[in-house]
């Protein structure tokens, strides 16, 4: 069971927008208060209702039985679902069929049609209210898909339950109106929420937030930044592509990590930890003789680096060992050797994700053909 406790919400870095009071009055449970670019639950007021689905009733929320939602406590009604674009603030227990927990996230924050969380959950909370609490019925093609997952271990096609409450949604900054310091400093939050993330093995939610968090930074013109700004910007990206890399070698996607350590070493050649994760994935992809000369560059930089040198060890032995075995197969007249193929486990669109990281890896490449002609 994984379970995340972060509160850090994007939005709150910026300035609070003091517009009116809303309150919100079409459900048979709390009021609604929209204060501002807040909306929360008021449970000291009351008001009249709007007639309501009766109880134990599923909702088709796609229209063809593939995703279903049910309602367990009613929350502020339909004017206080949340809109796309938004960023909402949720409780979720994922179960599946067989009433096992796979993942439990609490006070768990993403962005309404970012593509941050699964289908079936993005789709879902749309029809929410505030203060909602609902299970979600859905066919594997709005969740993990026929890949399944790793972490947490989600098999293939698994239909899945998902149990979520509503708590929050909060208007999204316009990076339009953002400042580059404001787009840095929210592109910093997007970053330290994938590392809450990872450190809590959902790999594949963390790999969304550092890709967000790119995207954000693609938004700042370095030339409005002075030197010392762009120093930080760029550090940040290298940050992300790291993460990213890391996150990607535990969901086991390897052709990813290589993208993500490529483009840092475009800007940084002698960065440790891109060209550690490098090597591993060489490895992996039995090319051992590159792998080792990777690492081997790693060392130069950081000699006493102790997790390094264990690597390189495990590694040149894994290569005597796959000598060996190459040899005594070719004595046998072996027709082909087996290559370690790379899994794509991850719960999403895999041809998405891949995309969304081209994009800001795509970013950050010209990025750095920029910053070095200046």
């Amino acid at each position: 069971m994984t379970t995340i406790i972060t509160d850090t919400n994007p939005a709150q870095k910026l300035p609070a927008n003091n517009g009116n009071l809303v309150v919100y009055q079409s459900s048979d449970s709390a009021p609604v208060v929209k204060s501002g670019n807040k909306i929360v639950m008021d449970q000291s007021m009351t008001r009249e209702t709007d007639p309501q689905p009766p109880a134990n009733e599923w909702l088709d929320i796609m229209g063809n039985g593939l995703l279903m939602k049910k309602v367990l406590q009613p929350g502020g009604g339909r004017e206080s679902w949340p809109r796309l674009g938004q960023t909402v603030k949720i409780n979720l227990k994922t179960h599946l069929l067989d009433g096992t927990l796979v993942e439990e996230l609490s006070e768990f924050w993403f962005t309404l049609g970012h593509r941050e969380v699964i289908p079936a959950l993005d789709a879902a909370v749309r029809v929410m209210g505030i203060g909602e609490n609902a299970v979600i019925k859905t066919d594997g093609r709005y969740a993990n898909g026929f890949r399944g997952n790793l972490y947490p271990e989600i098999p293939s096609k698994a239909d899945l339950s998902l149990e979520v409450q509503l708590l929050e949604a909060t208007d999204a900054p316009d990076l339009k109106l953002l400042s580059p310091t404001e787009k840095i400093d929210l592109a910093i939050c997007k970053k330290e929420q994938g590392n809450v993330l990872y450190r809590c093995r959902a790999y594949n939610y963390a790999v969304l937030k550092y890709s967000t968090a790119m995207e954000i930074t693609e938004s700042i013109s370095i030339d409005d930044l002075s030197s010392e700004e762009v120093n930080e910007l760029m550090e940040m990206k290298v940050k992300c592509l790291n993460n990213m890399a890391v996150s990607m070698l535990k969901l086991e996607v390897y052709d990813a990590v290589l993208t993500c350590c490529s483009t840092v070493l475009m800007y940084q050649p002698k960065n440790v930890k891109a060209l550690f994760h490098m090597g591993k994935v060489l490895a992996l992809q039995d090319k051992y003789s590159e792998a080792i000369q990777t690492l081997r560059k790693a060392l130069e930089q950081e000699p006493c680096n102790k997790t390094v040198h264990d690597e390189l060890s495990t590694m040149m032995k894994k290569h005597r060992e796959h000598e060996a075995a190459m040899d005594e197969k070719m004595l046998e007249n072996a027709s082909s050797t087996h290559k370690h193929q790379a899994k794509s486990a991850w719960g999403l669109s895999w041809k998405w994700l891949l995309g969304a990281t081209a994009v800001a890896i795509g970013g950050i490449a010209l990025s750095v053909v920029i910053y070095a002609r200046k």
